[in-house]
């Protein structure tokens, strides 16, 4: 990690260590899914030789500016930020104005009509108009921590990458933050725009190596010999009762009797004996019982 992540700086931020001084912990962010024989597993947050933090940003988080409007966000983590912080005015429910982010995985803020207006979630969703306070915000919580799914970006291409998607409620508003993961073995593409669906429904696009998936071969289903086992079996099953019926119905033979070549599944059992007999007395070689019938006599 960084030296701007792994120390709090005198700029008003602060350590991973102060998230988890909180009690909130990183969340594992591993993924896996069959798509036909074959395994799909992902772990974002796992550490690679390049990359020791996974997908996890090393700054603390991922930042997009689009449209007057700015997101940040984090995978698999709490925000922690120890450079350029969003201040904010409020952020109760995300840390406070004075350690904004903490607590939560995604922020926005919009800028309109040269005037800063930002949704403030945590109060029946009002819009809060400010003038006159420069650099100063109020900010939206629009995913939690521990409250986030991943799923496949293409179920038709799993191979492609997973997507994160990060939520919060509040006064019965939803938001969220999709950020589609896509596989990139070249190396890390950071966000660069963002789409918005809705009152505050934001995605996003991250290309990372950790977004390529393992993939195993996975044995699911029946193969090849079984089908054919059991074609045998049903086969055998037809001779058997096909065979039975038609001896007691039209050949009027009751009892055991009616069953088909009786006397050769009654002689299994024999032939079987005799047929490992033979094979002890192929490897052990003749004893001595067999190599001389006759007594010997002395002259």
């Amino acid at each position: 990690m960084r030296n701007g992540v792994a120390r709090e700086e005198a700029d008003g931020g602060f350590s991973r260590s102060d998230a988890l001084g909180t009690g909130l912990t990183c969340t594992t962010c591993d993924y896996g899914t069959k798509v036909g024989n074959k395994l799909y597993t992902y772990s974002l947050a796992s550490p690679t030789k390049i990359y020791p933090h996974g997908v996890l940003s090393e700054d603390g988080f991922y930042k997009v500016v689009a449209n007057d409007t700015i997101i940040w966000f984090q995978l698999c983590d709490v925000l922690i930020f120890n450079h350029d912080p969003p201040r904010c005015i409020d952020c109760l429910d995300c840390g406070g104005p004075s350690r904004c982010g903490l607590g939560c995985s995604a922020l926005v803020a919009e800028k309109i009509g040269g005037r800063e207006f930002f949704l403030n979630l945590t109060f029946s969703y009002s819009s809060f108009l400010r003038e006159g306070v420069s650099g100063y915000s109020v900010c939206t919580t629009i995913g939690r921590d521990l409250n986030f799914k991943i799923d496949l970006t293409d179920k038709k291409t799993p191979k492609m990458g997973v997507t994160v998607t990060m939520s919060s409620k509040a006064n019965g508003v939803n938001c969220s933050l999709s950020v589609s993961i896509i596989c990139d073995s070249n190396g890390v593409k950071e966000p660069e725009s963002f789409e918005k669906s809705g009152i505050c429904n934001y995605a996003t696009v991250l290309r990372h190596p950790s977004g390529c998936s393992n993939i195993a071969a996975h044995a699911g289903g029946w193969g090849w010999f079984s089908i054919l086992l059991t074609i045998l079996l049903c086969c055998f099953g037809t001779y058997l009762v096909g065979g039975a019926v038609y001896r007691f119905f039209f050949l009027k033979i009751h009892g055991l009797d009616a069953i088909p070549n009786l006397d050769f599944w009654t002689s299994i059992p024999h032939r079987t004996k005799m047929l490992f007999i033979s094979l002890v007395q192929r490897f052990r070689g003749p004893t001595y019982h067999h190599t001389s019938s006759y007594s010997s006599v002395n002259f």
